[in-house]
């Protein structure tokens, strides 16, 4: 049987520095409040040129492959503008990080595969992916709005 220890309470007797327990548990929620708004805050910004001309990168996203650009273009302006408004605020917060990590993922591909240029070029956009899949995964948070409804995704 495998020990499950709780990160927001870990062990005394597990930490090399067990009067450091406070400290995690007290900043456990904090943390992981931190990395959503930083993240969603991050998408805001980079799609805040792409909200404004929402039909600016059809060129670019009909060049990956996604026809017609008329309709991913926008689609990609609110994914990361409103998406990353509603990751900031925890409001639904699993769908609008999947919808990034899904836009995050096409980068991969992009820069990875389309550009040639490998791990190199895909490096950012494979940390970005990884972050919005575990917000997907974990949700909003303590200090959301998700944890304010009643239901959540």
């Amino acid at each position: 049987m495998t020990d499950t220890t709780d990160v927001a309470s870990p062990q005394r007797n597990r930490l090399i520095l067990p009067f450091l327990a406070p400290v995690y548990s007290s900043l456990h929620d904090l943390a992981f409040t931190l990395l959503r708004v930083v993240a969603g805050g991050t998408l805001i910004t980079h799609g805040a040129g792409k909200i404004v001309d929402p039909f600016g990168t059809v060129g670019m996203v009909e060049s990956l492959g996604f026809f017609p650009g008329m309709f991913w273009s926008p689609l990609l302006a609110a994914t990361e503008f409103f998406g990353g408004i509603m990751i900031v605020l925890g409001l639904f917060t699993r769908a609008a990080a999947f919808a990034a990590m899904v836009v995050l993922l096409v980068t991969v591909w992009f820069h990875w595969a389309t550009l040639g240029e490998g791990y190199q070029g895909a490096e950012k956009s494979i940390i970005w992916a990884a972050i919005f899949a575990f917000l997907a995964v974990r949700g909003g948070g303590a200090h959301s709005v998700d944890a304010r409804l009643a239901k959540t995704f």
